[in-house]
């Protein structure tokens, strides 16, 4: 296989993938470690995906940068499947649970499906549709439709919230910086999200660990607001280091 032959490969992983690894990528083109490890550095130079120790991820998307929800559906499936399964550990029967909009948060609620005694309050029109027909009672916010991201969001969603307490938040986002904190492209989003961090009595941050090391636009919480951070293997120990640092939990899957 030529070089760029193999790069185009790399690429389209990544692409399905949402993230690849130097040792996978080594035994699946039978090639050298070293031979990965340029093929990487180049593409990097190249901006068309973004090196880390290890492997590499996709190019981290600017500030502004704000996919559909169905954009963000083709990325770290696995590791979303993962965190939803120790998020919904967590829950008990009896309990209200806050869901923000998200592919992560997504995947907790149909993990929580199983659960027959639950409130679930949440600004995302397709969480709210996930869990109709089920034992669970839904609220949902009210608010001005985002159609990226079929979130709810404005005066309305906010003072609904005011009105409401609840267990545990399980906030996903696009961007966590460890010593900045957790971020959203969307100002009206990160307002919504910041009432729910208020009203709720403990926040967990579900993200896989392609977010962190990110910021985009509009701050929501700085990382001492959260309590309990749920994401994969692959964070980096830096980040690691100052969460736990931090007095934040985290939990790795």
């Amino acid at each position: 296989m030529l070089n760029e032959e193999r790069r185009r490969a790399i690429l389209e992983i990544l692409s399905r993938d949402g993230r690849v690894f130097v040792k996978e990528l080594s035994k699946q083109f039978q090639t050298s470690q070293v031979t990965i490890r340029k093929d990487l550095e180049s593409l990097h130079e190249q901006n068309r995906l973004h090196r880390t120790h290890g492997g590499a991820l996709p190019c981290r998307e600017g500030a502004l940068e704000d996919p559909t929800l169905r954009e963000k559906e083709q990325f770290h499936r696995k590791e979303k499947l993962h965190i939803a399964a120790a998020a919904a550990r967590m829950v008990n029967e009896g309990q209200v649970i806050i869901l923000d909009s998200g592919t992560t948060t997504t995947a907790i609620a149909r993990a929580l499906r199983v659960f027959k005694n639950l409130t679930v309050v949440t600004n995302a029109v397709n969480i709210a549709a996930d869990l109709s027909g089920t034992s669970i009672e839904v609220i949902l916010t009210g608010g001005t439709l985002r159609k990226n991201s079929f979130s709810l969001v404005g005066p309305i969603a906010e003072e609904t919230l005011r009105r409401l307490n609840a267990d545990i938040l399980f906030l996903g986002v696009d961007g966590f910086d460890v010593r900045h904190g957790l971020s959203t492209p969307n100002l009206l989003e990160s307002k919504v999200n910041r009432v729910m961090v208020e009203v709720a009595k403990r926040t967990v941050a579900v993200c896989d660990s392609s977010k962190f090391g990110r910021r985009s636009l509009s701050l929501i919480v700085p990382p001492a607001s959260v309590h309990q951070v749920i994401t994969d293997r692959a964070i980096a120990k830096s980040d690691l280091r100052a969460l736990k640092k931090s007095g934040v939990e985290v939990t790795l899957v």
